[in-house]
């Protein structure tokens, strides 16, 4: 070993100003993917929202440009552009370049704000292959341009004007991420969340690239009510009324609305200062204790519930809830600047205080929606134990879900280290036949699927563990379901659904993905789940062979050749391929075709879910033909 190497002050290396966001943008955008790039345009869209909170402009403008360009424009003060006093600098540059920079630290220029930490802006600058802003203040049209967070042109006044606010065009860098493709549907449906969340704002979201052209617009004056139907809008509502409260209690406001639905799923979405908090926080854990407070004290005052019936439990009387909490306080305390859980622990007696203060006397005025819920919640109960007695018998005789004895058709791989371990959940006997012979026994397990299982998404806990194929599954993946699930007894750190590439392997795909979104929501959150991407062609060609995913790959390929040699052969399904042939084109680490299953909004993931999968023929119906142009290999 080398040992005369120096190891002194000269080898620490420091990152100056934005440096350190170029070195490590997961730290500051929590990734260099998809969600990444758009949350450039959340830090900015966030900036000119807290304008609005302050009272200034009631319109904000996205517009996509062509060249993956976007330009964000609001109607607010502008950026002060005077010259800082100890920085020396204008204002407007020192946000754009420094980390740390801006006016929500002390309380006096916004009161509420969700940029809160001041590296958004600069964060964006840092990340841009260049960056253009325009200002109208005071009169005037300030300009200036960066490359890379730095500044290649003086911050200039240009021009007289009579509007008001600020303008951000900028070009992700392409050194930094792994996509420059701004996903319209993505932007659209946060932008309308944002709407949602602030009452009169106008949001304006404008697509102008090649061949696109289409814009929308939010503008919603119901608040967190309005949320909730739309939310709901596909659902059976267990009774007709939305609860709604709102109060400011000292310098916090608090806005919370919820209602109930026939369905088995529970669907509560924090907010802090318009941060959509994925992983919760203290206001939503408040909520959660005083709305199962409430419900229970109700049924007990009310001998609403007999001797001999179950305590409620709040995931019992959350069955078939839709929530929006939103609260908005002057000094958010967020877990990481992408601000997924909040952590003021005051906020939880807050929020519990007003809900406990206004529920109890809703339910007495509303007895119809209490006793719905409670009753709802005794059905709930019971499939819970009935679940629970089904998974202890299990264990007992050592049958489909006990955890020592894994399903007689998975055939497993000989390696115990789940980080390297795989396993393929194969579409029929003759393919899992085949994924067997083929694959790399070291790390490859392969599961065979016996036809279609269960829709779990209009069944219940007790019901879905009786279908033998969901058994089987939860049972070689070992971490259990549901309130049951334990991540890290996870044998396989990598699940990769493999079915034909037609009509009913998408459907089998989707079935197991809505078992995975509602009962393992873990895998996919973690990134174990993908789908396998076998091939559509093998085209022959004199004596090359080739195999083609899809019909365009087919059409390149075709290109300037003589089609007299050519013989193409159209995959049907995996059963037509031999071990060989499966194990080259699908499961060879080094030339097979995944895809990874992520969410990118948990809204409209749920929506899909239940408009694909759950009891109303017409949503599917409506599904189909929204999206009917984004169908490839339609199987007709």
């Amino acid at each position: 070993m080398a040992v005369d190497k120096k190891y002194n002050a000269e080898q620490i290396q420091v990152l100056e100003g934005l440096e350190a966001v170029r070195k490590r943008p997961g730290m500051y955008i929590g990734s260099t993917g998809t969600k990444g790039l758009h949350h450039l345009i959340w830090e900015v869209v966030d900036n000119s929202i807290d304008e609005f909170l302050a009272g200034y402009g009631d319109k904000i403008e996205i517009t996509l440009q062509s060249d993956q360009v976007v330009k964000v424009r609001d109607y607010g003060r502008g950026i002060p552009v005077d010259i800082h006093p100890k920085k020396g600098l204008p204002a407007a540059q020192l946000v754009l370049t420094t980390l740390h920079a801006g006016g929500k630290f002390d309380g006096s220029g916004y009161k509420v704000s969700g940029g809160l930490h001041g590296v958004g802006v600069s964060v964006v600058n840092a990340l841009s292959e260049w960056l253009k802003i325009k200002i109208y203040r005071n009169g005037a049209v300030y300009h200036q341009k960066y490359e890379r967070g730095y500044p290649v042109t003086e911050f200039e006044k240009q021009g007289t004007t009579s509007k008001t606010g600020t303008e951000i065009a900028f070009k992700p860098d392409a050194e930094i991420f792994d996509t420059l493709e701004f996903k319209f549907d993505t932007l659209k449906n946060r932008l309308q969340e944002s709407a949602f969340l602030n009452k009169n704002l106008n949001l304006i979201l404008k697509d102008r690239r090649k061949e696109k052209d289409k814009e929308v617009k939010y503008c919603y004056d119901g608040g967190l009510e309005a949320f909730i139907k739309h939310l709901n809008k596909s659902k059976t509502p267990l009774v007709d009324d939305i609860v709604y409260v709102e109060r400011e209690v000292d310098d916090t406001y608090v806005e919370i609305a919820f209602q109930y639905n026939k369905g088995y799923n529970e669907r509560i979405y924090s907010f802090a200062n318009n941060i959509n908090t994925h992983d919760g926080g203290y206001h939503l854990t408040g909520f959660k204790t005083a709305i199962t407070k409430a419900l229970n004290k109700y049924a007990e005052e009310k001998n609403v519930l007999n001797k001999t019936d179950p305590k409620l439990t709040g995931r019992d009387l959350r069955e078939g809830l839709t929530a929006v909490i939103s609260v908005k306080l002057t000094d958010p305390q967020f877990e990481g600047q992408t601000k997924t859980k909040l952590g003021n622990s005051e906020i939880r007696t807050t929020v519990q205080h007003v809900v406990s203060d206004y529920l109890p006397s809703y339910l007495e005025r509303n007895p119809k929606l209490a006793k719905a819920v409670i009753n709802k919640a005794l059905e709930a109960v019971r499939a819970r134990k009935a679940s629970k007695k089904a998974r202890e018998l299990a264990r007992k005789r050592k049958g489909p879900l006990s955890s020592n004895s894994l399903p007689g058709k998975l055939a497993d791989c000989s390696s115990r280290t789940p980080e390297e371990c795989e396993l393929y959940l194969v579409e029929g006997d003759s393919a899992g036949g085949s994924a067997k012979q083929g694959r790399n026994r070291n790390f490859q397990a392969v599961l065979p699927l016996k036809g279609k299982i269960m829709n779990v998404e209009r069944s219940r806990l007790n019901k879905i563990l009786k279908n033998k194929e969901i058994a089987s599954i939860v049972t070689a993946l070992g971490a259990g379901i549901g309130e049951e699930f334990n991540l890290d007894k996870l044998r396989y750190h990598k699940i990769i659904i493999m079915t034909d590439a037609d009509v009913d392997g998408a459907h089998i795909c989707t079935l197991l993905l809505t078992l995975f979104y509602r009962y393992m929501p873990q895998l996919i959150e973690n990134s174990h789940i993908y789908i396998a991407q076998p091939p559509l062609y093998q085209v022959t060609y004199g004596r090359q062979k080739k195999y083609l995913y899809t019909d365009q790959e087919l059409k390149e390929y075709l290109k300037d050749k003589n089609r007299n040699r050519i013989s193409i052969q159209r995959y049907k399904g995996l059963g037509e391929m031999n071990p060989g042939q499966l194990w080259t084109t699908t499961m060879d680490p080094e030339h097979r075709k995944l895809q990874k299953v992520e969410v990118d909004d948990e809204i409209i993931a749920d929506d899909v879910f239940h408009s694909l999968m759950g009891s109303k023929a017409s949503l599917r119906r409506e599904f189909i033909m929204n999206n009917a142009d984004l169908a490839s290999n339609i199987d007709v």
